[in-house]
């Protein structure tokens, strides 16, 4: 499943993020089966490529795996080559950008002021990641952002749970990326996996409400 169709059956990425990505593959289980349809393997664990490549070999058809936290070409190169379907990037990376378009798979770099959304998508992005999202005034700010740029797809991350989810998609966001207020513990050593699981299922219903997905 491309990126575009996961944002469309649930409009929200579950961003994995640990110094070690040995859980990676059972909390994907875990919001997969909650409804979400697109997680996020971030660079932030040394053996992210592993995780990526054993996800991708058995996980479902209708989920898209990418990798977060991409911030070079060799990152990307690495992520793509182990199953990874879509890139996103913390910042303006304009070589990640080039080389996912060369690679063939969408990016989302990070950017924050309409300047540097702008610059992101004129340099080829697909949808923008805006970020960190709570930190210039939530939803009202996207909306702001979305008045003089309405063609760019944004997807703001940072501070995002089932409580303000539907706030940013009703200001305009395509989706959400959803980190910690998600994922908690739960790639940790003895992280509480049913407590990520009700947690998963209330950020899957509040998005696929305002999304007016069923």
């Amino acid at each position: 499943m491309s990126l575009a169709e996961a944002m469309k059956a649930c409009p929200a990425i579950a961003i994995l993020r640990s110094s070690s990505a040995a859980r990676y593959g059972e909390v994907s289980d875990v919001v997969v089966a909650a409804g979400f349809r697109a997680v996020e393997f971030t660079f932030s664990a040394p053996d992210v490529t592993d995780a990526l490549r054993a996800y991708a070999a058995r996980k479902q058809d209708d989920v898209a795996l990418g990798a977060g936290t991409v911030t070079t070409v060799e990152q990307a190169r690495r992520a793509v080559d182990a199953g990874a379907t879509y890139l996103i990037s913390p910042a303006v990376c304009v070589e990640v950008i080039e080389e996912g378009a060369r690679l063939g798979v969408p990016v989302l770099p990070g950017a924050l002021t309409p300047t540097e959304i702008l610059q992101a998508w004129r340099a080829g992005a697909t949808m923008v990641k805006v970020f960190p999202a709570s930190a210039m005034g939530g939803p009202a700010y996207l909306k702001a952002v979305r008045g003089p740029l309405p063609e760019i797809p944004l997807v703001p991350t940072g501070g995002i749970d089932a409580d303000n989810a539907g706030a940013y998609l009703a200001a305009g966001a395509v989706g959400v990326g959803v980190g910690s207020p998600l994922v908690a513990d739960a790639c940790e050593p003895g992280g509480d996996l049913d407590a990520l699981a009700e947690r998963a299922r209330a950020l899957v219903a509040a998005v696929n409400t305002a999304g007016g997905t069923p």
